[in-house]
């Protein structure tokens, strides 16, 4: 699975990042499930959900958010609704309107990949809230709460408080497709938090350059909560490319 793929929404994001692209991209990568997460907004989820459905890629409803800190976390969840009642929460702490000049386009679209609306919230910005109360939030409404690429040097745990706080409940911590050697990183700080990697791809060949292989039953979120804990049989086996 690779946890972490952007749509044409993401502002970042390529506008060829529609339902089908994606799909088949996975497809061709070999990859079983994708979760879609954009930034501080969920509004193609369900479009690339009604899109893999047909050709047997299961997909998560997730998000990138952005925190109060300027801390890039995942948000997984197994239930759609649950994700936009998250949505909804980012974006009643979200400032700003943005310029697709200047940041690019954040374009809604259907399953087959038509515009139906553009996104005018400054997506890229940082949510007024903290990095505590996101993790809470998400756990709240029974997702994982996963820190974003934390092997970066900007946006990312390490790169803006240089440790993972004692109370702060992470379910796992993203090394993205650009990651190199483990020693790099100072992982003494991040502490038991089992490992994942995803390729936040942005456009169509990024998908699948990264990803996570795990040992599940199916592809959803309460199950991969299983293997992250090592429970009931089941674990993570690997993560590409290898990191050496």
């Amino acid at each position: 699975m690779d946890l972490h793929v952007h749509t044409c929404l993401s502002p970042c994001g390529d506008n060829s990042m529609v339902p089908a692209t994606i799909i088949e991209r996975a497809q061709g990568a070999g990859l079983q499930g994708i979760a879609i997460c954009d930034h501080n907004a969920a509004a193609n989820a369900s479009a690339v959900r009604e899109a893999g459905m047909e050709a047997g890629i299961g997909i998560i409803a997730g998000m990138e958010v952005s925190s109060a800190e300027e801390i890039h976390l995942l948000a997984l969840f197994d239930s759609f609704a649950n994700l936009q009642t998250f949505a909804d929460l980012v974006k009643e702490h979200l400032s700003g309107e943005n310029n697709p000049d200047l940041f690019g386009d954040q374009i809604v679209v259907d399953k087959s990949g038509d515009p139906v609306a553009l996104e005018t919230a400054l997506l890229i910005g940082a949510a007024d809230l903290g990095i505590g109360r996101i993790v809470e939030e998400i756990h709240g409404l029974e997702g994982l709460a996963i820190a974003s690429h934390v092997d970066k040097q900007n946006f990312s745990l390490l790169s803006q408080l240089g440790f993972v706080p004692d109370d702060l409940a992470l379910d796992a911590v993203e090394l993205s497709r650009h990651a190199g050697p483990l020693e790099r990183y100072p992982l003494a700080k991040i502490g038991n938090l089992p490992l994942v990697r995803c390729s936040d791809a942005h456009f169509p060949e990024e998908i699948g350059q990264a990803y996570t292989t795990f040992l599940v039953k199916e592809v959803t979120v309460s199950e991969i909560a299983l293997a992250l804990a090592g429970n009931q049989g089941r674990k993570i086996l690997a993560y590409e490319p290898r990191v050496a």
